[in-house]
């Protein structure tokens, strides 16, 4: 017989109470069919399954042992709405009573799950979701804006890693709720106050782990829209690894928890020291490297030639002018001047090439030149023949365009008479001229 009698009453041990429940539950109830929705699911690596059978009005406990699992044809995860068997029973260990669940059967897709596909399925057509409107996070942020509960777990992990990392950043917190009917409301509201307030580089939303009813106030659409129209980079970090929320999806970056949230966030500031102080030493090395480079080649320069002995250069440029002007002005004699000579550097056959040029043009120029005097009238002169002009210069063709006492010029082959007409005779004779 259970139980202990003092002063006439029955006393139980905690252990003896709880073994007579649960034998109790066990009789009473036997195997039996319940309905509900997977929430709060946990998969340790015994390989067993712990979760939560709830519906609008409450929950039960329920563990499924690997050993039963063989021949589930469906993967058990939050949202999923099951019909399960098994025997009613109770942890003694905790007190709690559960499920030991022997069979599990689709039924559809809980009320919670069917929202959140349909709020995912009509975002991601507006392209919420989309890489290419993601905003990069600021390499080092200076000031943190953490939208979440100041009593919970995520914000002391969040502080906790920041601290650690880089404990002189300028921290804002926009204390809300995380669970319940206003929270939504409340969240967006902080994540537009940060956009309106400015000054914060980045932005932290999220919350500890929980069942998909608890964390359902990031699945909200307000809460969505807001991340969409957020200016300021947001990270969401919202339970742990396994919990996916509709923010998630929405923000510029996903966390798996807030911890990692922070870490994604900054680096440790003595990595981004040591880097600093790495790239500082290999600046100070090239510029050593620099500097001795150019000082090995001023002192180069220093021993050539040109710096050793400058006059002689200068007397080499001057000669090798001199040299190009007068190959130039040989090469612009007569008709090559309107021709123009390029140099090249090939020196000596452009040399040779000029002086075979102007020796052309110079047979050229006599040649024109000599046909120019054979063509004069002044080549008759020498043969004999002269040409008297007046003083003024007409030539003289006719007697009879000369009167007595005209001053005559008389040109010669070699020189010019001056004489003055005293008489002339008519019918073709010659006049007779005093010459001196």
């Amino acid at each position: 017989m259970p139980g202990s009698e003092q002063d006439g009453r029955k006393i139980y041990r905690v252990g003896e109470i709880t073994r007579l429940i649960r034998v109790a539950l066990e009789n009473e109830f036997g195997s039996v069919w319940i309905e509900g929705e997977i929430s709060n699911l946990r998969r340790p690596s015994s390989g067993h399954l712990y979760f939560t059978l709830k519906d609008e009005s409450a929950q039960i406990a329920a563990v499924f042992f690997k050993g039963a699992q063989r021949g589930l044809a469906f993967a058990l995860k939050d949202g999923v709405k099951v019909r399960m068997f098994g025997e009613i029973s109770v942890y003694e260990a905790s007190g709690q009573y559960q499920v030991i669940v022997r069979k599990v059967e689709e039924a559809g897709k809980g009320s919670l799950q069917e929202a959140f596909e349909a709020l995912k399925k009509k975002l991601a057509a507006e392209g919420l979701f989309d890489a290419s409107r993601k905003k990069p996070l600021p390499v080092l942020p200076r000031h943190v804006g953490i939208v979440t509960s100041p009593t919970g777990a995520a914000i002391h992990d969040i502080l906790s890693v920041l601290s650690r990392r880089f404990p002189n950043l300028h921290i804002v917190i926009a204390p809300v709720k995380v669970q319940g009917g206003e929270a939504a409301g409340e969240i967006a509201a902080a994540i537009d106050l940060f956009n309106e307030r400015g000054g914060i580089d980045v932005m932290i939303i999220g919350r500890g782990g929980g069942s998909l009813e608890d964390l359902w106030c990031f699945n909200e659409e307000v809460v969505a829209r807001a991340i969409a129209r957020s200016r300021i980079p947001v990270i969401s970090a919202v339970g742990h690894e396994i919990d996916f929320t509709i923010s998630d999806f929405v923000a510029d970056l996903r966390a798996p928890t807030p911890s990692a949230a922070a870490e994604l966030m900054v680096g440790r500031k003595a990595a981004f020291e040591e880097q600093l102080q790495q790239v500082g030493a290999r600046l100070v090395r090239c510029l050593r490297e620099r500097a001795l480079e150019l000082r090995n080649r001023v002192t180069a320069a220093g021993r050539s030639y040109v710096f050793r002995e400058p006059r002689n250069l200068v007397r080499q440029f001057v000669q090798h002018i001199d040299a190009l002007r007068a190959s130039l002005l040989t090469g612009l004699e007569g008709a090559a001047r309107e021709r123009r000579v390029r140099l090249d550097s090939l020196g000596l056959r452009l040399a040779h090439g000029v002086e075979l040029k102007t020796g052309a043009l110079r047979q050229d120029v006599r040649r024109i030149a000599s046909q120019l005097r054979a063509l004069s009238p002044l080549a008759v002169l020498d043969r004999g023949f002269s040409i008297t002009r007046l003083k003024g210069g007409a030539i003289i063709r006719d007697a009879a365009d000369v009167g007595a006492g005209a001053v005559l010029q008389t040109q010669v082959a070699r020189g010019v008479l001056e004489s003055k007409v005293i008489s002339k005779e008519s019918g073709g004779k010659h006049g007779r001229e005093e010459k001196r």
